[in-house]
């Protein structure tokens, strides 16, 4: 059986597909000069080489969905997990933006032009950013401008600079405008101070007063951008100031609400290992080949699935413990693990043409182990979502779990329910049980050695 992906239609290049569970791209003969240019001159080379650019493999053509219009049928490396620009944390978008130019700047080596700039054609893979649109470049044609640098304003540098310069969540804005955030409208909501930035006054302030004087005259970009004398050397000159831009935008060491829960809990040091313990067992009984970790934090107990070589999601809403975790990511070259910003309670939906083009959290799943460890309060208490609803919800992402009941003694719980009524008579253990036997069969029940905390690990029914 064979189905188009919808998240690719909009490139008469090609367009993706899965037959068989497998994933596939077809190859236009449209694109067939630029595909071989990119396979013969060696760009395709050097990118696979230093794993920039995922690998693929020419498969028969007898596959293609279209036989009429079809050059070739490719077969791409698989990505673990597809996340999107709106759920990275600062340092992910801002390497992925840097990934970006450095694959620009390298097809002009070998007479190719980046004419796709969308952050979508970015994935993290082992730990790294990786460029995934193979059909991305064309032959660079002299005095041509480069044809993606709104695209890359609007992807890029327009929410590096509102998350560093206005307010690191305003990141979310991406999933708003999923075509990039508005250049008229970051030059609006970022501090006047920017404008004495040459590289953010050029690229979002001027570059936005440019598309409003031009939105209405019937001119080529060519004519707005370069009137004709847009040199490869133009075009290097641009490179070199967008990435000299990127790299000067940094968020200061960011303060968030549970950034120091690890050192702020009501475990001693042989209870927290106590704790490690217990994951890491149960993790070993299931055996899961991919795992979510549910309010990750920093990602303290979803190593202990990722250092098992095991492919895990660590989904948190704190942006600051995503970057924390992203930062390790990268210090110690782990390749298992990607952090990401998700807040559960109102958790990325179907978005983009007939809500189909960028999957729901959900629909990326489900997977074979949830991690849930001191999540559960946050849910049922601070957001009065109520226990059996966590249970359904969870059933429906994953076969096994791993869950970790937080009673109102903590000092965690009492810390939530310091501001307001204790209106959670059912908030206890034996509540807690007869919710989850609704939706989960449990194999296992430990209290965490020194803290009134409680493991579970359950099996959907």
């Amino acid at each position: 059986m064979t189905e188009n992906l919808s998240g690719s239609f909009r490139d008469p290049s090609g367009f993706m597909f899965k037959h068989e569970g497998k994933l596939y791209r077809q190859v236009n003969q449209k694109y067939q000069e630029e595909y071989d240019l990119l396979m013969n001159s060696g760009l395709y080379d050097q990118l696979n080489k230093s794993r920039t650019l995922v690998a693929h493999k020419e498969v028969d053509l007898a596959l293609a969905p279209r036989p009429k219009i079809a050059y070739k049928v490719i077969q791409p490396e698989n990505i673990d997990f597809i996340s999107y620009p709106y759920e990275w944390c600062f340092n992910q978008l801002k390497d992925a933006a840097i990934l970006t130019l450095a694959i620009a700047l390298r097809a002009l080596e070998f007479g190719m032009s980046l004419k796709d700039a969308s952050a979508y054609n970015i994935q993290f893979q082992h730990g790294r950013p990786i460029f995934i649109d193979t059909l991305s470049f064309e032959k660079y044609e002299e005095g041509m401008p480069w044809i993606a640098y709104k695209q890359f304003c609007q992807h890029f540098l327009a929410p590096l600079a509102l998350m560093a310069k206005t307010d690191i969540r305003l990141g979310q804005l991406l999933k708003n405008h999923i075509d990039g955030i508005p250049l008229d409208l970051a030059s609006k909501l970022l501090p006047a101070s920017t404008k004495l930035s040459f590289g953010l006054s050029t690229h979002i302030h001027l570059h936005a007063r440019s598309q409003k004087k031009y939105a209405d005259k019937n001119v080529s970009q060519q004519e707005v951008v370069s009137k004709g004398k847009f040199t490869k050397s133009t075009m290097l000159a641009l490179f070199d100031s967008l990435l000299s831009t990127v790299r000067s935008l940094n968020v200061k060491t960011i303060e968030t609400e549970w950034a120091d829960y690890y050192q702020d809990n009501n475990y001693t040091e042989s209870s927290f290992e106590a704790k490690r313990d217990l994951v890491r067992s149960f993790v070993s009984q299931v055996s899961p080949k991919t795992v979510w970790d549910l309010g990750a934090n920093t990602g303290e107990f979803s190593r202990v699935a990722s250092d098992m070589g095991i492919p895990t999601v660590a989904f948190d809403i704190d942006p600051g413990a995503v970057q924390q975790n992203y930062d390790l990511v990268k210090k110690n070259k782990e390749k298992c693990m990607l952090p990401l910003v998700m807040d559960l309670t109102n958790p990325s939906p179907d978005l983009g043409w007939h809500n189909a083009e960028r999957s729901s959290m959900q629909a990326r799943g489900p997977v074979d182990l949830v991690m849930a460890l001191a999540l559960i309060h946050h849910l049922a208490i601070a957001n009065n979502v109520p226990l059996v609803k966590v249970a359904s919800y969870f059933k429906d992402l994953g076969k096994y779990l791993i869950i970790e009941f937080v009673p109102k003694e903590d000092s965690q719980v009492k810390r939530l329910l310091a501001s307001r009524l204790d209106i959670f008579p059912d908030y206890t253990l034996d509540g807690f049980r007869q919710a989850f036997e609704q939706h989960f069969l449990l194999l296992e029940e430990k209290l965490v050695e020194g803290s009134k905390r409680t493991l579970f690990l359950m099996q959907r029914k």
